[in-house]
């Protein structure tokens, strides 16, 4: 069993981490830096982490950019989000077309400074997919597990 005391889960409460996880979602967004189009609405869940389910929970914030003016656009962003990642703190784990039928273009990066990792989907036309009738990037935050404070009742946050 690894005893590294940087593995121990952070306790904070549910609040701080949807809260926080929301924040690391507006700087992927910021990265992404596209000013048109709309931006789904609701905010970060909470699931149980294996390892203790009554205890230990994770944030996930799973959004979307869509409505813009050209598929071009969106491809601009998601470009602009690889080269950005590295930059502030993320190193870029994989990148490429996924297992789809579509062979959607996937980036999956982890942050260097906390522990959030970030999968991005580019959802466009292409010869695999056909026309893209919604096209978008999706986006995936998610958090490493925290400790829930003394006498929360996980059952009831999900």
């Amino acid at each position: 069993m690894n005893n590294d005391p940087a593995d121990t889960p952070e306790t904070l409460s549910v609040a701080k981490a949807r809260e926080r996880t929301s924040g690391v979602s507006s700087q992927i967004l910021e990265m992404i830096g596209i000013k048109e189009g709309k931006v789904t609405e609701p905010g970060p869940g909470i699931a149980p982490c294996a390892e203790d389910p009554r205890h230990l929970y994770r944030a996930n914030h799973p959004w979307s950019v869509y409505a813009v003016s050209s598929e071009e656009v969106l491809k601009d962003g998601f470009q602009r989000l690889r080269e950005k990642l590295p930059e502030r703190g993320w190193k870029i784990v994989e990148y490429g077309p996924n297992k789809s039928k579509a062979k959607t273009l996937e980036l999956t990066a982890d942050s260097t400074k906390d522990r959030y990792s970030i999968n991005a989907e580019l959802v466009v036309s292409s010869p695999a997919a056909g026309q893209e009738s919604n096209p978008l990037i999706l986006v995936t935050v998610t958090s490493g597990c925290f400790r829930a404070p003394e006498g929360t009742k996980l059952d009831q946050e999900f």
